[in-house]
C-alpha cells in the first residue's frame, strides 16, 4: 500500500480527513460524511505498519513506541501538507490523516464574522476560540493571523501541536514553534515566549493550569493572547478556565478573567445545502455585562445576554444557525442536529 497515492486520492475528492485501521478498507470523511472506499481492500496489521514506516522517522517511530500516540506533521511535494495522528488500538496501528491547506484562508473567504477582523487588531487581552475536535479552530485562528499579517506590524508568536499552516512575514513578524520539535510543552514556550518581545501570542491549545495561569498573566501585562479549547460555549469555556484552579483562588481568577477577556468565539462545522462546510458561531465580547457577570459567578445570565447584545456584535449559536437555515446555506435538520438548545432554535426560526 502506497500512502502517497492515497493521499492523492483526498486531494483530488476534496476530503477533509483519511483513516486508516486494521480489518477495513481506508476512510475518507467528505464534508463531514465516511465514505468507505469499498473497491480497496481490507487492512491488515502489516499494512498498518507499512503505512506508518512510510510517512515518519526513526525518532517519531520510537516516541510513539513509548507513548503509544502520536501527532505530526506530514508533506507529499507538490501536493499538500497533512497532520497526522497515529495511536494504537486493540494492539494494532490507527492512523488518521487532516488536511492542511498550503496557504492560510483569508476571513472573507471563510465566511467567519466580521467580527474577528476587528478582534485579532485588539492590542492585548485573551481571546479564546473554542469548539469540539475538528471544528475548524485552527483554520479560524490562521485566518485570523493572515488579517493581522496583512494589516498590522506586530511580533507573533505561536505554540502549536503540530504546526498546520505555515505563514510568511508580511506586516508582522511570525515565529511558530512546533511542540515535540521545538518546545517540550505549551506553558514552557509561553514563559520563554514573553521574553522574545512578542505583541500576539497564539497558543494551539490551553488544556493545563501552568499553560492558562501563563496565558492570563501575559493578557494582563499588554500583550494579546489567542488560545484555543475544547469546550461547546462561552459560559462552558470560562467555567472551565476557572475550575482549573484550586478552590482558594477561583474568586482570585475570576475578577483576573473578566479583566482581559476580549472574546470568546464558540464553533460548530455545518454541511452546506449542495455540499462543503461552513462554520456556526456563539459570539461573546467582554462588554461591561459580561464582565460583571464572570466576576459574580452568574454565567447561566451569559446566554441570555448574548442573544440581548446582538446589536454590539454578539449572537448565540442558535441565533446564527437559524440564519444560515433562513438564508438557505444549511438545512434545517442539520441546525437542529447542532444545536443544544432547541427550544430557543425554534424561537429564532420562527422570528
Amino acid at each position: 500500500m502506497q500512502v502517497d497515492e492515497l493521499l492523492k486520492l483526498m486531494v483530488d475528492k476534496g476530503a477533509s480527513d483519511l483513516h486508516f485501521m486494521v480489518s477495513s478498507p481506508p476512510v475518507l470523511r467528505i464534508d463531514g460524511k465516511l465514505i468507505l472506499l469499498e473497491d480497496l481492500a481490507a487492512l491488515s496489521s502489516k499494512d498498518m505498519e507499512s503505512a506508518f514506516e512510510q510517512v515518519s522517522n526513526q525518532e517519531q517511530r520510537t516516541a510513539f513506541g513509548k507513548e503509544r500516540e502520536l501527532d505530526f506533521p506530514y508533506s507529499t511535494p507538490g501536493l499538500a501538507r497533512f497532520r497526522v495522528n497515529v495511536l494504537q488500538q486493540r494492539g494494532t496501528i490507527s492512523l488518521v490523516f487532516h488536511i492542511v491547506p498550503s496557504k492560510a484562508p483569508s476571513i472573507d473567504e471563510l465566511g467567519l464574522p466580521e467580527i474577528c477582523k476587528q478582534l485579532i487588531l485588539k492590542p492585548r487581552g485573551l481571546i479564546l476560540v473554542t469548539g469540539a475536535a475538528g471544528s475548524g479552530k485552527s483554520t479560524t485562528l490562521a485566518a485570523m493571523i493572515n488579517h493581522l499579517n496583512e494589516t498590522e506590524r506586530r511580533n507573533v508568536i505561536t505554540v502549536e501541536d503540530p504546526i498546520e499552516f505555515l505563514f510568511r512575514n508580511k506586516k508582522c513578524l511570525i515565529r511558530q514553534r512546533d511542540l515535540g520539535d521545538d518546545t517540550k510543552s505549551f506553558s514552557s514556550a509561553l514563559i520563554h515566549a514573553l521574553r522574545h518581545d512578542p505583541d500576539v501570542i497564539v497558543i494551539g491549545e490551553m488544556r493545563d493550569l501552568p499553560t492558562i495561569s501563563t496565558a492570563m498573566m501575559a493578557a494582563e501585562t499588554g500583550h494579546l493572547v489567542i488560545g484555543t479549547m475544547h469546550s461547546n460555549d462561552a459560559a462552558q469555556s470560562i467555567d472551565r478556565i476557572i475550575d482549573m484552579f484550586p478552590f482558594g483562588q477561583q474568586q482570585q481568577m475570576r475578577l483576573q478573567l473578566s479583566q482581559v477577556i476580549e472574546a470568546v468565539l464558540s464553533q460548530v462545522l455545518l454541511t452546506r445545502i449542495g455540499g462543503g462546510r461552513i462554520a456556526a458561531f456563539e459570539i461573546m465580547l467582554g462588554t461591561g455585562i459580561i464582565r460583571r457577570q464572570i466576576r459574580e459567578e452568574k454565567g447561566h445570565e451569559i446566554l441570555s445576554n448574548i442573544e440581548l447584545a446582538k446589536p454590539e456584535g454578539m449572537q448565540s449559536l442558535d441565533q446564527a444557525l437559524a440564519d444560515l437555515v433562513k438564508r438557505n446555506v444549511i438545512t434545517q435538520e442539520e441546525a437542529l442536529m447542532k444545536s443544544s438548545h432547541l427550544l430557543r432554535l425554534q424561537k429564532f426560526l420562527q422570528s
